[in-house]
């Protein structure tokens, strides 16, 4: 009960991202099996802390991750509020639930030589599909942006005479990335060969389409990427979101100023963006080991 009230409620007011809602949706349909299942409870709202816990302990039991159990309480603990909110509720069974610690997990990311082997020699078709791809692969590795804020981009949103790009990120917020050369190369190759390829114009503002001019769908992305990261690297991941890592891990390799890269990742705390600065100080260790007579 009151579900699919919270769910347009972050969608139309809150306003979080596709991939947030898309989660949260199975999240609380999940949560929603459980209680029916274990306890016969069919109204949500209803659900005890004892019951949240045991939800909590069951996600465990299946081997989820720490990380992965985290965001469904953080979902149920976004639920109770609203419904508490709306007097649905007079108190919040999420006030005696704790979460379990997360491993600090250092992100994966893509050496710098790799990168450079990736747009120096990986062959990308010179049609619409490998000039589109060889663009979002600079977009993703020369901004930091997330997969969503990437499908979500307008031609309007790109400012080539400061080489700046505007993003919307998580809850609608802006922000305003600076971007180099080479991703500038790639942008204007692709708006060339979209402009030639539907001159008639195509059925919506996105930047990056399909050949049939419609927005790209995360899949898509996901496997374009995935398709090229295959020929660089053995990484076990080879998402979109690891070129996110890479571009924050090789702008402090650089020594850029994590605060820096905290606002063009578009974090909300610097404790987020630090976890970068982890694999950076190994990179240093690597280099004393190689370097230092008594290493």
């Amino acid at each position: 009960m009151y579900s699919n009230e919270f769910i347009q409620y972050i969608t139309s007011e809150r306003r979080l991202s596709a991939h947030t809602i898309r989660a949260y949706t199975s999240d609380i349909e999940q949560f929603k099996t459980y209680l029916e299942g274990e306890f016969e409870i069919t109204d949500t709202s209803q659900a005890l802390s004892h019951q949240i816990r045991s939800f909590a302990a069951h996600l465990i039991e299946q081997k989820t991750s720490a990380k992965s159990v985290n965001r469904k309480l953080t979902c149920l603990r976004t639920y109770y509020k609203y419904c508490l909110r709306q007097q649905y509720i007079s108190f919040t069974p999420m006030n005696k639930v704790i979460s379990p610690r997360n491993s600090k997990r250092l992100p994966y990311f893509i050496e710098e030589e790799s990168m450079k082997n990736l747009f120096a020699n990986i062959t990308f078709e010179e049609n619409f599909t490998g000039i589109r791809n060889k663009a979002i692969l600079e977009t993703f590795y020369g901004t930091g942006i997330r997969l969503d804020e990437l499908r979500r981009l307008t031609i309007k949103n790109i400012d080539f005479p400061q080489r700046t790009i505007k993003v919307i990120g998580k809850r609608n917020k802006e922000r305003i990335i600076p971007f180099g050369v080479q991703m500038e190369t790639a942008l204007n190759n692709y708006l060339t060969i979209l402009k030639e390829s539907f001159e008639n114009g195509k059925q919506n503002d996105f930047l990056f389409v399909s050949i049939e001019g419609e927005s790209l769908n995360p899949k898509s992305i996901y496997l374009i990427v995935r398709k090229y990261i295959d020929q660089i690297t053995t990484i076990g991941k080879r998402s979109p979101h690891i070129l996110r890592h890479t571009f924050a891990t090789h702008l402090l390799n650089q020594e850029a100023p994590l605060n820096a890269i905290k606002e063009m990742l578009g974090h909300s705390s610097l404790s987020s963006t630090q976890i970068y600065s982890h694999n950076s100080i190994n990179r240093l260790k690597n280099i004393y080991k190689q370097a230092h007579p008594r290493a």
